[in-house]
This record gives structure tokens, C-alpha cells and sequence, in this order.
């Protein structure tokens, strides 16, 4: 077969690579992330379901992959683009090359493009859709493109979101927190789990009366793909947790729909923020925090001003678009990053030590 391999962009430009990962075809948003290294956590977030990812990074597999370093069960993202591509790997705990791992799970990719280009021409333009493949003429994709649906009005978490309930940690812990997977990132369960918490992962459209029946002491709101305004069973779930006063921390999606929920709304970002290194500033102590971000959608400033209840707590220093925020007359908070990031950065773990003191504070347990 072949190893040549063309990219579509939707207005049209067209280029030629090398086909990597499996032979084939594979449509979705195209984005890029400009983390220098996590390709695999990269992968397997599942807030990249439907989305192709450009790696910023020049030379990308050069360490291989490892079991523990996924972020849910198997890679998430529709293709990836890279500069360059390596199947050797030096790392002594690896025990696959990033090529045996994509092609295992059906990941369609292209490399030898000029990924520098590419991203500027997205920051440009703004994300689209494209298309990957090693089997169809430029003319066939032409046609194939047009299949691909838009990322604006789409609902994924109920694609990505686990099946059944099921549970982390430790069963004697100090907490209990039931957690709405709308695309967890299994990280997120690690730093809950390590602070003394029992987690109970529900599915995305889980209803607030069946988590209540565990009794939880706080909830989460996890991360994920897709459109957060067309989201109505979700946000309908949020404000019933928020009726109960009940803690509450989201991360990510969970921000939008914890603004939603509050009155506010969002929108779709010319190329949004992806990558490790993303500087944000916290409002209530002053401080700087590089972050980690994947979004394409924002919570909009315009209805902040109007709303008594919500406080904007983070900004980002780029574009002082809003990073997190507070509700005034709940137990709840949220920001737009992902402070459980791994490999890092690790500023903004204290988001989760606040999360766990804010159950503690509000009488529902008694700590040890």
C-alpha cells in the first residue's frame, strides 16, 4: 500500500505527506496543541473526541507509549498531524511504538508537513474541518469532506461518556463524590481518590435524583467534547445539583455547563486554546499559573456584569478571556483548564485541595 497521504482542509488547501498510524481515511475538526511533550495523554483525552490534532512539537513517538499513561481506555481524536514522525523509540519503559499503538486502535494520521504553517494558517482562519487519508484521490475527498459534521451544535459526551456506573478509590474514604462523566480524564479520579475521596463515576445523562441516592457529600463535573449550549439534559442536571447546595466543582465542559446552569452562555472560539502552557491569572490571589487547556469553547463575558450571583476568579493572559469562575450564593466553582494535567503543568493542583475543603467546610462529614 502506498505510504502517500493528503490533508483537506475544508476552504480547500490541500497537502501531501506520508501516511503513519492505520491506512485510511478519518474526518473531524482539525486544531492543534502546542504541548511539547504528552502525546499519548494528548490522545486519549476524550474532550478530543471528533477532532484531529496537528502536534506542534517537531518530532513526535520518538518515546514510545505506556499503559498508565492513557487518559481513558484508548485514544479519543479522529487523526493526528506531525512534522516528524518517529517508530523508534529510546524510552526503557515503553513497550510499543506510537506507530504499533495507532494503527491497534484505528488511528488515521500524516506526517512530513510543514506543521508550523499549518498552525499559523489555522490561528488565521480559525479551526475547521479536514479530512486524512491514504486511499482516496484529492478529488474523492473533495466529496468526503462534506460529510463531516460541524463541531458548532454537537452533542459527544453521551458518545464518550462510560456505560455504567463504576467506582475510585478507596470505599472507607472521608468522602464520597459522584462524578458526571461527560469525558473524564482519568487523572482528574486520581487526584480526587489521592484527597481522601470515593468517587462514583455516572454516565452522562445520569439523572440528579439517581446520583443523590448514593448520598454523595459533593459532586464534579467532569470535562469532554462537543458543544456545551446544546447540552440541555446536562444543564438541567447541573442546576438541580446547585438547588441542592451540595458542593460542586467542574473542570473544563463542567465550567461551561456550571455557567450555563447559572444563567450565562457560551460560544465557539476562532481556534481555541490547546496546549500546556497557558497563562492564567487568579483573580482572588493575585497569583500566575501556567495551565493546561483544551477547549474550543468559552464562557462569554457579556452576561457576567449583569449576573449578582457569579464572580470571575481566572482570566487568561493572552486574550483575558474567562478561565474560571465562582457562584456568590452556592458551594460551587469551576475553571476552564485542567488542573489535573499530566505530565503538567502542576500549578493549579490547589484547585483540587479547595474542592475537598470546601466539602469538609460545609458540614456535611466530620474529618478525621
Amino acid at each position: 500500500m502506498s505510504t502517500k497521504a493528503y490533508l483537506l482542509l475544508a476552504d480547500g488547501l490541500l497537502l501531501e505527506g506520508k501516511a503513519i498510524g492505520k491506512r485510511g481515511t478519518s474526518g473531524g475538526e482539525i486544531c492543534f496543541n502546542t504541548g511539547m511533550t504528552g502525546y499519548q495523554e494528548i490522545y486519549t483525552d476524550p474532550s478530543y473526541y471528533g477532532q484531529i490534532i496537528v502536534n506542534t512539537t517537531a518530532h513526535i513517538g520518538n518515546y514510545g507509549t505506556v499503559s498508565d499513561e492513557q487518559e481513558s481506555a484508548s485514544p479519543k481524536i479522529s487523526g493526528i498531524v506531525v512534522n516528524e514522525f518517529s517508530e523508534e523509540f529510546s524510552r526503557k519503559t515503553a513497550k510499543e511504538s506510537l506507530q504499533a499503538y495507532l494503527e491497534k486502535n484505528g488511528v488515521v494520521g500524516i506526517s512530513d508537513l510543514d506543521t508550523r504553517m499549518l498552525v499559523r494558517y489555522i490561528r488565521n482562519k480559525g479551526a475547521m474541518n479536514a479530512l486524512i487519508s491514504s486511499e482516496l484521490t484529492p478529488e474523492q475527498m473533495k466529496e468526503e469532506i462534506k460529510k463531516v459534521p460541524s463541531m458548532d451544535g454537537l452533542e459527544l459526551s453521551s458518545i464518550v461518556s462510560t456505560k455504567a456506573p463504576y467506582f475510585v478509590g478507596n470505599s472507607n474514604a472521608l468522602l464520597r463524590i459522584a462524578a458526571l462523566d461527560l469525558g473524564i480524564k482519568t487523572n482528574i479520579l486520581r487526584n480526587l481518590a489521592s484527597r481522601d475521596c470515593y468517587v462514583q463515576v455516572f454516565p452522562a445523562k445520569t439523572s440528579f435524583a439517581e446520583m443523590e441516592k448514593w448520598a454523595p457529600h459533593g459532586y464534579f463535573i467532569s470535562n469532554g467534547p462537543g458543544d456545551p449550549s446544546v447540552m440541555d439534559y446536562a444543564i438541567k442536571t447541573v442546576k438541580e445539583i446547585l438547588a441542592s447546595g451540595k458542593p460542586t466543582f467542574g473542570i473544563c465542559l463542567g465550567h461551561q455547563l456550571l455557567a450555563l446552569a447559572a444563567g450565562l452562555t457560551t460560544y465557539k472560539m476562532h481556534h481555541g486554546h490547546r496546549g500546556l502552557n497557558h497563562p492564567v491569572k487568579n483573580l482572588i490571589t493575585g497569583l500566575g499559573e501556567m495551565t493546561s487547556q483544551n477547549h474550543g469553547f468559552a464562557v462569554s463575558e457579556k452576561e457576567i456584569e449583569k449576573n449578582p450571583n457569579v464572580e470571575v476568579t481566572h482570566l487568561h493572559l493572552n486574550d483575558n478571556t474567562i478561565m474560571g469562575i465562582r457562584l456568590k450564593n452556592k458551594k460551587a466553582f469551576s475553571v476552564q483548564y485542567h488542573p489535573e494535567a499530566s505530565p503538567g503543568p502542576h500549578d493549579s493542583r490547589y484547585l483540587f485541595d479547595q474542592f475537598v475543603a470546601m466539602v469538609k467546610e460545609g458540614n456535611l462529614v466530620e474529618t478525621h
